[in-house]
């Protein structure tokens, strides 16, 4: 099959990015099988409604997905296209560094499914600096530079900082302040990636609930790993893809990682995760969005990951 065939039958019928048993969206039309493995919501392998579930990787262009991955001989500028009918999300490194423009965001929108959704990085000109408190004008730049017109494809924005960047309570509050609350008419949702041992804390805890911002989830021993619910949705970044792994996680740990979604998804705190203060969650149990990536790691095994979880969540 060429490679033009293979995005067509992609656009078709999205399968996960690696089989691993049963595939997430069978052999259902074309309609049919993207609101089982999307939905109108993008849920990941559930019905509308009652798994509000998306996984993805980082970003879309890597080499070494050229051979694992993507069809061969895809022409780069299908490789969103197919990537985003493999999965349910992608977030975007590329705006850390970089700003985009409006056409940009509006062309991704375009290409992408309904139900498909973007998490952006933030502009790292907003936290690499010494007084958060004072990054009103870098934040404004980023929300006004165009991510409107990823319409309703527009996910968490997660604002990542230094791992040299100690929880300052003051400083720290003075920054949430600056989030808006909406870019235009369309709500935003905060992710705080905090990578300092002093956001461990019931103060950060609390701070990030009072302003209603999520904070990341990670697996990875690199930096603090804590499930604490701050917001209304969840967001986790799995960092510990084994390369010598086809699916980049074991089984029985992907299975876990299903466990620990659905529990999330109906709001619940997963047991066996790390916490600060469990005592301190919240008592009622409200179903949440959670958004999943397999990012960083070995890299080249993130899509079959992401396949792997899809599937176990059909």
């Amino acid at each position: 099959m060429c490679a033009s065939d293979a995005l067509k039958s992609a656009m078709a019928t999205p399968t996960p990015a690696k089989k691993t048993g049963k595939s997430a969206a069978g052999s259902k039309p074309a309609a049919k099988a993207e609101s089982k493995s999307a939905g109108k919501s993008g849920q990941a392998g559930g019905s509308a409604g009652k798994l509000p579930v998306r996984v993805g990787i980082g970003g879309w262009t890597f080499e070494p997905w050229r051979n694992n991955f993507y069809p061969p001989k895809l022409p780069h500028a299908q490789e969103l296209a197919y990537a985003s009918r493999q999965l349910t999300a992608i977030e975007v490194n590329g705006t850390y560094y970089s700003t985009f423009k409006p056409p940009t965001f509006r062309k991704w929108h375009d290409e992408t499914p309904e139900g498909f959704m973007f998490s952006l990085k933030a502009n790292r000109f907003a936290t690499n600096r010494k007084l958060l408190a004072s990054a009103g004008e870098s934040v404004a730049r980023f929300i006004g530079s165009g991510i409107e017109e990823l319409d309703d494809k527009l996910g968490p924005i997660v604002w990542q900082f230094m791992p040299t960047k100690a929880f300052d309570a003051e400083d720290f509050a003075g920054f949430l302040e600056l989030l808006p609350a909406k870019v235009g008419s369309r709500a935003l949702r905060h992710v705080m990636d905090v990578r300092h041992p002093s956001f461990m804390s019931a103060d950060y805890l609390a701070l990030a609930r009072k302003h209603k911002v999520a904070t990341v989830f990670t697996d990875s021993p690199k930096f603090p790993s804590f499930a604490d619910l701050t917001a209304d949705f969840v967001y986790a970044r799995l960092m510990n893809s084994d390369a010598g792994i086809d699916t980049g996680y074991a089984p029985k740990a992907l299975d876990d990682w299903a466990a620990n979604a659905r529990a999330w998804a109906a709001g619940s705190a997963p047991a066996g995760l790390p916490s600060v203060d469990a005592a301190a969650a919240p008592k009622t149990a409200k179903p949440r969005d959670v958004f999943i990536y397999f990012i960083n790691g070995a890299k080249e095994k993130a899509p079959a990951a992401a396949g792997a979880l899809i599937e176990r969540l059909a």
